[in-house]
């Protein structure tokens, strides 16, 4: 699993004093191009149902809930986190963590139909993806869940910002914002369903043996050569493709993969950090250290000690 990117504090609750209510109290900012809601609530409560117009994205910012949505067993939904929920769908949540000092709070993008289907028809007009008989699109149920990335997190951040402001063209920048939030959001679609189960699409999608021979060959020396002739593209195609695709280069792709590698590596009591660094395919140890420490935000020793 990804590791989950929080979205900063940068709503912070509301005191009780101004709330309508302890349950699902909405504060809602309207533009033009879509609307956005914060909910929170400050006491626990059991199948509180809510539906918007038009299809939701939603994120979670802090505390737990419940989801429990059609057709799907109910699942847990934490920070870092968002749920695409569909047009006009209802939600049923649980809240049962939720108190006055401890509140939940859920960011909510309520997006109409025709703005999705502009974006959608423009990227594939454009800037088409690898594979043409897998368009631009939103995926269905099955990658309704997903776990923040951190360009998904850093345009809600955006989107946020400039629909709080008083700016006399947010309008404007709003909507510039949405469009690329739908392609981040698409793009972190696509990393769930190749990255994480590429297994199943090896024989429709070139980038899921790239995905394959990535994963099984971590400790080598991997370079995009190598990588754009598994793809059967040129080195310039595969590498603008790959980035378009999933919002990521090939080389970010594989420096997350080893890190995620190395994580799991240093979980073992046996194996020292000069042997993770080597078996998740960093050949330099001051490298190795340095970069661990620039996304995890403490050294590998540090991780292994916790």
């Amino acid at each position: 699993m990804p590791t989950r990117v929080h979205l900063p504090a940068a709503v912070p609750p509301l005191a009780l004093n101004r709330l309508h209510s302890l349950v699902e109290n909405r504060t809602v900012f309207a533009l033009d191009a879509f609307e956005l809601n914060i909910f929170e609530t400050h006491q626990a409560a059991h199948r509180v149902p809510l539906r918007l117009d038009g299809l939701a994205l939603t994120t979670m910012l802090r505390g737990k809930k419940i989801m429990h949505l059609p057709d799907r067993p109910a699942f847990d939904y934490l920070p870092g986190e968002t749920v695409v929920v569909g047009e006009d769908e209802l939600m049923e949540i649980d809240f049962p963590e939720a108190c006055p000092g401890q509140p939940t709070q859920c960011l909510a993008v309520a997006i109409s139909p025709d703005t999705i289907r502009q974006t959608v028809d423009l990227l594939n007009e454009r800037y088409p993806r690898a594979e043409t008989h897998a368009p631009w699109a939103l995926a269905g149920p099955d990658y309704a869940h997903l776990t923040n990335t951190p360009e998904l997190t850093g345009t809600l951040e955006r989107l946020v910002a400039v629909s709080r402001t008083a700016d006399a063209a947010k309008d404007v920048l709003a909507g510039f914002t949405l469009q690329e939030l739908l392609v981040r959001l698409m793009q972190t679609q696509a990393r769930e369903l190749i990255f994480q189960d590429y297994a199943r699409h090896l024989t429709t999608h070139r980038f899921a043996a790239v995905v394959q021979h990535i994963k099984e060959h971590l400790a080598d020396k991997l370079s995009v050569d190598q990588l754009s002739a598994l793809a059967c593209m040129s080195k310039a195609t595969f590498f603008r493709l790959f980035k378009r695709e999933f919002g990521l280069t090939p080389v970010e792709y594989i420096v997350r993969e080893r890190l995620a590698e190395a994580k799991r590596l240093l979980r073992q009591p046996l194996l020292s950090v000069a042997d993770v660094c080597l078996r998740a395919g960093f050949n330099n140890l001051s490298y190795f250290q340095a970069l661990f420490k620039r996304h995890e935000g403490i050294t590998p020793g540090a991780y292994k000690k916790q």
